[in-house]
């Protein structure tokens, strides 16, 4: 088991491996945040998903959100594990795992995480439909690449 607490994979998450990096005594509470591939998104179908992510920038800024949320949140501690690849419906793409002397804090910090990290983690996807596929440019679905790929640059002007 790795103890690193920010990881970007292409292999199958574990849940266990994730809430065992921030298992401790002095937490009366784990919370964990499992985000998985959905088949229907705004009335189109799925069929796959692909990740891909700028994992340098994106380890850095999973470092920073938890510190964000450490700095609300002191007590608390924070594991992050995303997938990149594709993805079939059902597969887990994001395990969030908190652990805090109190359930309220790990809930909150929990979901700071997810919110935050879908604005600023360098982490695209390309959903596969029956009559297409498109780039989605952030996590929130803001932004998209109609022109292709995403590419290093647009983590630094994006």
């Amino acid at each position: 088991m790795t103890t690193e607490l920010y990881v970007i994979t292409d292999q199958a998450i574990q849940l266990e491996d994730v809430v065992n990096k921030v298992e401790r005594r002095e937490a009366g509470a784990i919370t964990t945040f499992i985000g998985t591939v959905r088949e229907w998104t705004k009335g189109k179908q799925t069929l796959y998903l692909e990740y891909q992510a700028y994992v340098p920038m994106a380890i850095k800024k999973m470092e920073e959100i938890s510190n964000e949320a450490l700095e609300k949140w002191p007590d608390s501690k924070i594991a992050v594990t995303h997938r990149i690849g594709r993805l079939e419906i059902s597969d887990v793409a994001i395990v969030i795992a908190v652990s805090s002397p109190h359930r309220e804090a790990a809930y909150r910090a929990n979901q700071y995480v997810i919110e935050r990290m879908k604005q600023v983690v360098p982490i695209w996807k390309k959903e596969h439909w029956e009559d297409g596929e498109t780039w989605i440019g952030d996590q929130s679905g803001n932004v998209s690449y109609p022109e292709g790929a995403p590419t290093k640059k647009d983590v630094f002007n994006g």
